[in-house]
């Protein structure tokens, strides 16, 4: 079995490959996204990019949550106003918003002081996704190692908007215990899920792709795990997560 990496690694991808290899894996390190002649792999730790090049010709499904998804929970896990909608709709607002793209980083993470701030269309489709909500801050961020709905790793990362790493508190842990109990099937087997404390309460940040996804201080060799099963062979896909199959972005 093979896990394929990127020219570039994260401490991340450094952490999962070792991992890999300790486990008795094959892994290997492309030079570019050039894909060799006769190469095979069933695995890969990423970037969308990256992921996109070379994903489809090994017959790699990457899973990741829905575009919408964390526009369509209910309020009581966002504890803010998320709305989905296409650029051309966003570039209209004319107050602060934070503003995203959904599953990848075309459209660059950051407050906006409203609308017109968003990349126009000499640069993007009018039709490309965005997610948008209210300007929030976070006084701490946890992520979340999710396989088939329950947390097998997790670690803080930042408190009050700086990096910090450390444990996921056990309220963090109580949370994502009821978020998965309550829309956990809305969700691919294998993902990441960031929450955060948004006025005393926790709140979902947003999901991502468990292969394109950081550890910071969690357990590697569990993340693998998570990171095996969102990236693996399509023959290899249950039957629920063929609908969370990635798209590769043209």
């Amino acid at each position: 079995m093979t896990v394929l990496f990127p020219p570039r690694l994260t401490a991340s991808a450094e952490a999962i490959l070792a991992a890999a290899a300790r486990r008795g894996l094959r892994t290997v390190r492309l030079p570019s996204f050039e894909l060799p002649a006769g190469l095979t792999a069933q695995h890969l730790h990423a970037g969308p990019s990256f992921a996109d090049a070379v994903g489809a010709p090994l017959g790699i499904a990457l899973l990741e949550a829905p575009a919408d998804w964390l526009a369509r929970l209910p309020g009581e896990f966002t504890r803010r106003a998320v709305r989905f909608m296409p650029i051309r709709e966003a570039w209209a607002l004319r107050y602060p918003v934070f503003a995203k793209s959904p599953n990848d980083k075309g459209i660059r993470a950051m407050i906006y002081s409203d609308g017109s701030r968003l990349p126009g269309a000499d640069a993007v489709d009018p039709d490309t996704p965005v997610l948008v909500s209210d300007v929030t801050r976070f006084d701490a961020e946890v992520r979340l190692h999710v396989l088939d709905n329950a947390v097998v790793a997790a670690s803080r990362y930042a408190r009050d908007g700086r990096r910090d790493l450390g444990p996921a508190p056990t309220d963090a842990l109580a949370f994502a215990a009821d978020l998965l109990s309550a829309v956990g099937s809305t969700l691919p087997s294998a993902v990441v899920v960031d929450i955060g404390v948004v006025d005393g309460g926790w709140a979902v940040i947003e999901a991502n792709a468990a292969w394109a996804s950081g550890i910071y201080v969690a357990d590697p060799d569990t993340a693998l795990d998570v990171v095996l099963r969102a990236a693996r062979p399509v023959a290899g896909l249950s039957e629920r997560d063929r609908r969370f199959t990635r798209q590769p972005v043209e």
